[in-house]
Formats: C-alpha cells, sequence, structure tokens
C-alpha cells in the first residue's frame, strides 16, 4: 500500500488503467466491425459459389444435350433403327453391329459416359455400355421410360441413381437423362435415347459449392423435388423450407438468413433446376474463432506493452525526484560538490536548476571562509611571486638584445630573442589554452635556434607542413615537448650530425603530425612501456607522470601533450610512438581536421 501512495505507483495504475481502457474499447468496435465484414465476405462468396455452380452446370449439362441431339441427328442411325430387317438372319446382325458401332464410337467421345441405350417402339433395345460393350436386348418398361416417351423431343433429365438403369454388371452412381427420338424428315418417333454418365461430375460440382464441412448443397427439381443433395439432412438446419425459393428467373440469386444457417439459391437454366447452398452458423464463426485468437494474441501483447510504457513513463517522472531526494541527503552529510543532472519536465528543470544554484551558493560561502582562514599565511608567498613579473623579464632580455645588437654580435642577439619569444610564448596562458599549428611553429623555430646554437651544427632541422593545415588549433605547447625530447634523447646522445623531420599527413578525415628523428632510438622494453602507459586512463595518466617525476623526466611531456589532446579532441586522438632502436624515433601527433565552413 506504500508504493500506491508513491508518485510512481499512482501514476502507473493510471497509466495502465487509461490505456487499458481504450484497448479494449477499440478491441470490442474492432470484432464487432470484423464481424460484420465476414459475414458480408461469406454472403458474397456463398452467392458466387452458387452463381459458379449454376453456371457449371448448364456447361455440363449442354454438353449432355449435345450427345443426344448428335445421335438424333445422324440420318444413317436413325434409318438403321427403322429397318424391319434385325433379326437372326445374317443381314440383321450385321444391321445391328453397325448400329451398335455407331453408339460405340460416340460413346468413346467421351470419358464420362457409362452407357448408351436406345429402346425401338418395337421394343429392341441397342445399349453400348462399360459391362458387356456392345449389345442387343429386349426391354421392359418402367417409369422412366415412360418419361422419356412422353418428353415430345425435350430432353428429360432424369437425375441420379444409386446405379445403371439398364447395363447390368454396373453397380456405381449414374447420371441418367434422354429424349424421344424423332425421324426428322417426316417427326415420326421411332424410339427413346437413355444415357447414363458418371455421377461424380455431378457430385464433385456440387461439393465445390460448399463453404464449410458442415454445408449441405442439393439440386431441386422443377416441382420442388430434391434431386440430390451432397449429405443427408440430419437436423432442420439441412432442411429447405417448405415452398422455397419458389420460381427464379435466369441468372437471379436469392440470399436469406435463418436463425442457424444461411441460404443461397440459383436456376441452372439448362434443365430447370435450382441449385441451394446452406451453410450452418456454426461454419461461418470458423473464421470469427480465427479472428478471436488473432485479437486476443494481439490484447495480451498489448496489455504487456502497455504495463511496459506505463511502467517507463511512471519511472521517467519520479526518477528526477529519487535523484533530487538522495542529492539532499548528501547535503545533510556535508557533501556540496556533486550535483544533480536531470533533462525532465520544465517544472522539474526548474526545481533542480533551483536546488543545484542553493547547493553552489552554499558552497562558495564555505569556501570564501576557508580563504579567508589562510589568507593571511599565503600573503608572503603572493608578494614574492608579484615581484617576479614576466614583464620585467622580457624587458629586460630584450635590453639585453639591443646591447648586443650594438656590439653587432647578432649570433647571441637572436639567441637571446629566441629565448624572449619563448619565454613569451610559454608564460602567456590568460589568453588562451589553445593556438595554432602557425604559432606552434614559430615557437619551434625560436626554440632550434638555441638548440642549433648549442649543439654547433650537429642537428639539421626539416619543416615539411602544408600551408592549408597551418590554421586548425590545437593544445598550447604540443610540438615543443615532442621536438625537445627528440633532441634530448634522441639526437643529442649520437656522436654524429642527426636530421629531424616535421611533416603531415591527412589520414581518414584526420590530420597526422609527425616528427621524425634519426636518433638513437628506444629499446623495446621502455618503448611497451611508454605505449602503455599513454593508452591508459587519464587518471591513470596522471598518476602514471607523478610515479615517473621520482624516477626522472623522460616521457612526463609526451604524457602531459597527449592527455591535453584527449581532453580538447576525444578519446579517438592523441599521441602515437613508434622507434626502433639505433635507427630513430617517430612521434605522431593525430588530430581532427576541423569542417570546411560555407
Amino acid at each position: 500500500m506504500k508504493s500506491l501512495r508513491s508518485i510512481r505507483g499512482r501514476l502507473f495504475l493510471i497509466f495502465l488503467f487509461c490505456m487499458l481502457g481504450l484497448l479494449l474499447s477499440v478491441s470490442l468496435v474492432y470484432y464487432q466491425r470484423a464481424t460484420d465484414l465476414i459475414r458480408e465476405k461469406v454472403s458474397v462468396i456463398a452467392e458466387k459459389n452458387i452463381s459458379q455452380t449454376s453456371g457449371l452446370f448448364d456447361l455440363m449439362l449442354k454438353g449432355y444435350d449435345s450427345v443426344t441431339k448428335s445421335l438424333n441427328s445422324n440420318n444413317e442411325l436413325m434409318r438403321l433403327l427403322q429397318d424391319p430387317s434385325s433379326g437372326q438372319s445374317a443381314e440383321g446382325v450385321g444391321l445391328e453391329r453397325r448400329i451398335t458401332d455407331i453408339l460405340g464410337a460416340i460413346f468413346y467421345s467421351r470419358n464420362d459416359i457409362i452407357g448408351i441405350h436406345i429402346v425401338t417402339n418395337q421394343g429392341k433395345v441397342f445399349s453400348f455400355d462399360r459391362s458387356v460393350g456392345a449389345g442387343v436386348r429386349d426391354h421392359t418398361e418402367k417409369e422412366w421410360y415412360t418419361q422419356l416417351q412422353q418428353s415430345n423431343g425435350k430432353m428429360v433429365w432424369l437425375g441420379v441413381y444409386p446405379q445403371s438403369l439398364m447395363s447390368g454388371g454396373i453397380d456405381r452412381s449414374v447420371f441418367a437423362y434422354g429424349r424421344q427420338l424423332f425421324e426428322l424428315s417426316e417427326l415420326k418417333p421411332i424410339g427413346i435415347v437413355l444415357i447414363e454418365t458418371e455421377a461424380d461430375a455431378i457430385v464433385s460440382a456440387l461439393t465445390n459449392a460448399s463453404l464449410g464441412p458442415g454445408s449441405t448443397v442439393i439440386i431441386q427439381g422443377p416441382e420442388g423435388k430434391e434431386i440430390i443433395r451432397t449429405r443427408p439432412a440430419e437436423n432442420e438446419t439441412d432442411i429447405i423450407p417448405y415452398g422455397w425459393p419458389g420460381p427464379l428467373k435466369n441468372d437471379e440469386l436469392i440470399h436469406t438468413e435463418r436463425e442457424n444457417s444461411m441460404i443461397t439459391a440459383a436456376r441452372i437454366r439448362m434443365a430447370d433446376w435450382t441449385v441451394i447452398g446452406i451453410t450452418p452458423k456454426r461454419d461461418l464463426q470458423l473464421e470469427l474463432r480465427e479472428t478471436q485468437r488473432f485479437l486476443l494474441t494481439v490484447i495480451i501483447v498489448l496489455v504487456f506493452v502497455a504495463t511496459v510504457l506505463a511502467t517507463f513513463v511512471s519511472r521517467s517522472f519520479s526518477s528526477p525526484f529519487k535523484r533530487l531526494i538522495q542529492q539532499m541527503k548528501q547535503v545533510e552529510l556535508g557533501n556540496f560538490k556533486s550535483q544533480v543532472h536531470v533533462q525532465s519536465y520544465q517544472e522539474l528543470n526548474v526545481l533542480v536548476g533551483s536546488f543545484n544554484r542553493m547547493v553552489n551558493q552554499m558552497d562558495e560561502l564555505i569556501e570564501r571562509i576557508k580563504l579567508a582562514s589562510i589568507s593571511e599565511k599565503n600573503a608572503q608567498l603572493q608578494a614574492l611571486q608579484s615581484q617576479v613579473n614576466p614583464h620585467f623579464l622580457f624587458n629586460t632580455l630584450d635590453m639585453i638584445y639591443w646591447m648586443l645588437e650594438e656590439r653587432e654580435n647578432d649570433r647571441l642577439g637572436k639567441v637571446i630573442l629566441s629565448l624572449s619569444q619563448i619565454f613569451r610564448y610559454s608564460s602567456d596562458w590568460e589568453e588562451a589554452s589553445r593556438a595554432t599549428l602557425r604559432r606552434e611553429f614559430e615557437q619551434l623555430r625560436h626554440y632550434l635556434t638555441i638548440i642549433e646554437t648549442r649543439l654547433e651544427g650537429r642537428i639539421q632541422t626539416r619543416f615539411e607542413v602544408e600551408e592549408r593545415w597551418l590554421n586548425i588549433e590545437v593544445p598550447k605547447m604540443t610540438l615543443q615537448p615532442i621536438i625537445e625530447n627528440a633532441v634530448k634523447y634522441g639526437i643529442e646522445p649520437m656522436n654524429r650530425a642527426g636530421l629531424l623531420r616535421i611533416s603531415s599527413n591527412e589520414v581518414e578525415g584526420r590530420l597526422e603530425i609527425i616528427v621524425e628523428d634519426n636518433g638513437i632510438g628506444i629499446d623495446e622494453e621502455t618503448l611497451l612501456r611508454l605505449s602503455g602507459s599513454l593508452n591508459e586512463s587519464f587518471s591513470a595518466d596522471y598518476e602514471q607522470s607523478h610515479a615517473n617525476e621520482t624516477a626522472g623526466r623522460r616521457g612526463i611531456g609526451l604524457q602531459n601533450v597527449h592527455q591535453r589532446i584527449r581532453l580538447m579532441f576525444g578519446e579517438g586522438f592523441g599521441v602515437r610512438i613508434e622507434s626502433r632502436k639505433n635507427l630513430g624515433t617517430t612521434v605522431v601527433v593525430t588530430i581532427p581536421i576541423p569542417p570546411v565552413r560555407g
């Protein structure tokens, strides 16, 4: 309960509940809209399926109709069927074979025909089927025969039967249809034709119209009698309402919804049939359940994200207050040095800024009291230091120069003038702690004037730095310690003349100032120790410089230069040393090239 009284706890709950409320509202709206869209989509798909099935049946029945028409329009077949010589004579047997040959040709023209049977008015049956091939048999009248005789030449679609109506040995579902045959010249009926085809094509076409595993597709005859259905009726959902859908026009679609099912109907023009699709509502729920699972997954993910965001927002708001409280406790313990650094809301920034200013003022007040207590002890030292005025030294050196110049001692005058410039440059830190490379090189020339005079020609210097780099700023007194080390530890111990070369090189947006000498070099152990000290952190460099100070002056200048370059430009810049014993030393100073100002 204590956490709920904190700013963080209350912000967390407020933000979380707001996010969850918005999430639930959007989810409900989305689910309702998705449900409506799915119902609309299923209705459209159902109508399209039934329409396509109706068109497929029209095409299929047209193909079947063309088979019967091809028989009726075969003049030779019509003539042979009317020939009275059919019988046991050789001529009759030949006539019957010619008839069955014609039937066989039509039988093999399509793969789905199971049997073709022609029944003449004399009761003679000519057949060609899959069980026995060609055959001539007698016939007994049945109900389907009566329907075909009364058709007056129109196509009669008898429907689907569990087995063949005339062919023996074919125990499989067949689709039967036929018509009365006429002699075309006199329009005299001469018999009927019965054709049986595979029922699988009919069933497959109906199955394709199903929208789900529980869907039922039915074909109704003109009087509402069911011709075929894809699955037996199991409950009221699979039963068509009495009298529905009634007479339909060509290309007309009827769609209705009941409590537990959705029904769509369309007319098959060739047979004056109606194809009806019944889809139970439970099948429609399948896609809705997928939507529900998707929505539930999204809600879980968004709840997790909302919790994370609520935690982040509450923590980001309360964190500045925690840091401020922690700093207040430090002030209570007497620590006035550290400050609170916060980039948060404007009001918090103002509060933190006021606290930091108050702590600074308290710290300054304490420092003033400390300084007042020790001011008397430093008074004498300050007085002695004030007497050693750099201007006095400069003026004195200038005076010596002019006195020597009057005596025409130009060489000594240049040395004293160079010494004066060196003191002036190295003592002037009030204006800035930076200098351009141009001023650094001017300082180096003054320094080298003294060194070359002292070594009496044992050193030769080359400046090969491009003019375009001379206006780049570097920390003041960067190059002189490097040159001083090169002369003192590299060239001066040699018993021969030395060469000192200062050059520049541009590498990947960085400028390298290279100081090379052909002196005695540095041994491997010392080089590793010196390079290691340059690669340490700033605090480690500082401690190492004090440790080296007790052991001698070697390396202190390079560490100091390396530290100041890193402080000015960053960790990626500084000093790098390469050396080989008795071959010389190379010191590379790396600094960034400033961008060109437009």
